[in-house]
């Protein structure tokens, strides 16, 4: 018995994690409730409070997301920008789930614009430190292409707008690239 109990454990985790999204995505975090998200798992409303402790904490552990970052040492300095938008376009692809969750939340609640705040500052501003002329000038760089890249996720995924939708990767790519790589690179104006 006590070698399913992990298996379990971890079973519940995935399904509170994964209806906890779903209801986040749909719902925002105001009128997400803990009852809604353990009818989704097909569980008690107890078991997400034993998991998670509270509505915070689950939500929390939903916005937990690892960008994945390229290595800034790795990549060429005048690639960064197709890269890095390959890159968002592939993960949005492959978490589509949990960064919609996460930008839905991000408008509508303060903290959850706060989560968005931090993952993207701590995850993308190394990326931008490294590529930019004038260090200094990388928190702003950043914040550039955290426009387009959230921009892009708002119009291709959570609104569905039809051109954008209809846009292969490689054209979001052709499009976008060179303008992430000129926040990235280019000369103060």
């Amino acid at each position: 018995m006590s070698e399913n109990a992990p298996r379990r454990s971890d079973a519940t985790r995935t399904a509170i994690l994964a209806a906890a999204r779903e209801r986040f995505a749909s719902d925002g975090y105001e009128r997400a409730t803990i009852r809604a998200i353990a009818k989704d798992a097909r569980i008690d409303p107890s078991m997400v409070m034993r998991y998670y402790g509270s509505k915070e904490g689950l939500f929390d552990a939903v916005l937990d997301v690892d960008l994945r970052m390229p290595d800034p040492q790795r990549l060429g300095r005048h690639d960064m920008g197709k890269v890095l938008v390959s890159h968002f376009l592939t993960l949005w692809e492959e978490n589509n789930d949990v960064l919609t969750a996460m930008l839905r939340v991000g408008v509508t609640n303060p903290a959850g614009a706060e989560r968005l705040q931090a993952v993207f500052r701590d995850q993308l501003l190394p990326v931008a430190r490294h590529a930019c002329p004038d260090p200094e000038q990388a928190p702003t760089r950043a914040g550039l292409i955290v426009s387009q890249m959230l921009g892009l996720a708002l119009t291709r995924y959570v609104l569905k707008l039809p051109p954008a939708v209809a846009l292969a990767p490689e054209e979001v790519v052709a499009w976008l690239g060179p303008t992430v790589q000129r926040y990235l690179t280019a000369p103060h104006p």
